[in-house]
């Protein structure tokens, strides 16, 4: 039988595509699909929650694991990382700096990492200063019990 070569697609290669743990991936999804629920069936939140969506196509660094974003203004309110213990500095800046420099509206962000399973937030106007939270005023919920 004749079986021909194949050459692997270039987007196979390990500069494109995620590469996250089953963990990550697994707290996106638990997120997406909790918030989800409220969104499309309960009409609960009037924000709809992307998981892994870029902000900026020019700024693809600034791609959040999990943001929640306003259809009628197409405004990201809320953004969400994932970590775990090592990256969890990272996160926090990033989500600070997206917050605070005021570009795509965000108004909360959150860290929580899955090895200690600890929530952090940060506000708009909090000056630099978290708060371990999982509760999310924009949304009036707590954000833990989709996990």
């Amino acid at each position: 039988m004749y079986f021909p070569t194949v050459s692997p697609s270039p987007l196979v290669h390990e500069d494109f595509g995620v590469w996250a743990p089953v963990d990550h991936q697994r707290i996106i999804s638990l997120l997406t699909m909790g918030l989800g629920v409220l969104y499309y069936r309960e009409k609960r939140i009037r924000l709809e929650p992307l998981p892994e969506t870029m902000l900026d196509e020019a700024k693809v660094s600034q791609v959040p694991d999990v943001l929640l974003r306003d259809p009628e203004t197409d405004e990201t309110l809320v953004i969400i990382e994932i970590c775990k213990t090592t990256g969890q500095t990272g996160d926090l800046r990033k989500v600070i700096q997206l917050i605070d420099e005021g570009i795509y509206g965000i108004r909360e962000g959150f860290v929580y990492n899955y090895k200690t399973q600890h929530w952090l937030r940060y506000r708009l106007g909090d000056g630099g200063q978290t708060t371990e939270s999982s509760f999310s005023e924009v949304l009036n919920l707590d954000l833990n019990q989709f996990l």
